[in-house]
């Protein structure tokens, strides 16, 4: 097999801190346990801990079963049982679990940046698990993006020259404001679309902002994104909002799917609003590509817990 150049990192936070060539190191070693490759033997025993305070089945689940692929001892942590009831902040739960032995925690949480206050601690304090970001608030999904490139590098090889479409609930996703970045530092042209309510002009610098049926016949990926009802407290477009309008107006349906190029994928980072986002009788069409984004999920999460352990020397890795 292809020789593959080891990427070491000491956490794992954000898609901000990583090189087109850590990103393309990464795919590769994805893909080499995606074909059966196996991860080195650990010589020391990793403990890991998935701290999810918001809800999720994908990463959760995808996290544990790479962990378990690694060969790492996976400790439970339940929030609705955990001292963080009583008023216990983020950063005392993570030393408690610093200090019974964990080596790695994987944490999603509804604070932007959370992890800022773990990887740089004060001088007084004395933090040192590694640090893997499975989600915060708005902010970064550093895995479902590097999963969602795994995927398009899959299908086409490349990204230089690709036109990406991100669609939907822009502003209060963090999956797409990580593939925004990264897409356009490896030459993809990236394309918005959805409700301009939900559109940051911020954004502007990544892509530019289009009609969905102007897009539908000239990209190669279409990447649709969940509404996201949970983050539109005080919203008032919130309340206006009609499922059967949006899917009219932003959605994918047949008429869509079919003027899509032979070769254009589509890509959700789930869970799918069935009849919002995408028709329910589109979820696995050929073009469709979530069933492949969940099973790369794993491979990719291997990849990126790996790198870790290699950063910090981790089971006897380096």
């Amino acid at each position: 097999m292809e020789k593959i150049t080891n990427v070491k990192l000491s956490h794992f936070v954000s898609m901000e801190q990583l090189s087109q060539e850590q990103v393309l190191a990464l795919i590769k070693r994805a893909e080499y346990f995606k074909k059966g490759g196996k991860p080195e033997k650990l010589s020391q025993p990793v403990y890991a801990v998935n701290m999810f305070f918001e809800d999720s089945s994908r990463t959760h689940t995808s996290f544990e079963m790479a962990e378990r692929k690694l060969g790492l001892t996976v400790l439970p942590f339940d929030p609705s049982h955990s001292s963080v009831n009583k008023g216990e902040t983020l950063y005392d739960t993570s030393l408690v679990m610093d200090a019974l032995g964990v080596d790695l925690a994987i944490i999603r949480h509804s604070e932007n940046g959370y992890y800022e206050k773990l990887i740089h601690p004060r001088a007084d304090q004395h933090l040192e698990l590694g640090i893997v970001n499975a989600g915060d608030g708005s902010g970064q999904h550093p895995s479902q993006s590097m999963l969602d490139l795994m995927t398009i590098h899959e299908h086409f090889g490349h990204f230089a020259g690709l036109k990406v479409a991100i669609v939907g609930d822009i502003t209060n996703s963090r999956v797409a404001k990580s593939n925004m970045e990264m897409l356009t530092k490896l030459g993809a042209e990236v394309y918005f679309s959805g409700p301009e309510y939900w559109y940051d002009h911020a954004f502007d610098q990544y892509g530019t902002y289009e009609a969905l049926d102007q897009l539908v016949e000239k990209v190669d990926v279409m990447m649709l994104l969940r509404v996201q009802h949970e983050r539109h407290a005080g919203d008032p477009n919130e309340k206006a909002f009609d499922a059967q309008a949006y899917h009219e107006k932003y959605g994918i349906n047949q008429k869509r799917y079919d003027k899509l190029k032979d070769q254009a994928i589509i890509m959700h980072p789930g869970p799918i609003n069935h009849g919002v986002e995408l028709a329910g009788e589109l979820v696995e069409a050929p073009k469709s590509k979530f069933y492949q984004q969940m099973q790369n999920g794993v491979f990719m999460r291997m990849a990126m817990l790996e790198a870790v352990m290699r950063g910090r020397k981790l089971g006897g890795l380096e």
